[in-house]
C-alpha cells in the first residue's frame, strides 16, 4: 500500500487553528525554541510539506534554510492572522531566481 505524504503547519496558536479543521497536523508555538523542537518532530515524521508562519519563521530562518537543502520537507512560509511580512514571496522569488538565473515574478535580472 502506498504511503501517503504528510503536511503539518507551524505557527502561533490563533493563525493555524484552521488548519486542524482540515486534517492537518498543527504544531502551535509561543516562540524559537518551541517552532525548533517542533521542526525536529516534523523531520523525524517524514512530513513532506511543512508550512509555517512569518513570524515564527524569523526566529528559525537558520534551521528553515537548512532544510531548504533538501527534497523533504517543502517548507513554505504563510502570513499569520495578522497579515503578510513578505518574506513568503521573498523565499518564493529566491528560489524561481536560483532555479531559472531570473527574476520572472518581478521583471528583473539579477536582482
Amino acid at each position: 500500500m502506498m504511503s501517503m505524504y504528510k503536511v503539518a503547519v507551524v505557527g502561533d496558536k490563533d493563525s493555524i487553528l484552521g488548519f486542524k479543521a482540515l486534517g492537518v497536523t498543527t504544531y502551535p508555538v509561543t516562540g524559537g525554541d518551541e517552532a525548533a523542537r517542533a521542526l525536529n518532530t516534523i523531520v523525524r515524521e517524514k512530513v513532506a510539506v511543512v508550512c509555517i508562519t512569518e513570524g515564527v519563521a524569523q526566529l528559525i530562518m537558520p534551521q528553515i534554510e537548512e532544510l531548504n537543502k533538501k527534497l523533504l520537507p517543502a517548507v513554505v512560509l504563510i502570513p499569520n492572522n495578522q497579515g503578510s511580512l513578505g518574506l513568503g514571496m521573498k523565499q518564493i522569488k529566491k528560489n524561481a531566481e536560483k532555479a531559472i538565473g531570473a527574476d520572472i515574478l518581478f521583471g528583473k535580472e539579477g536582482s
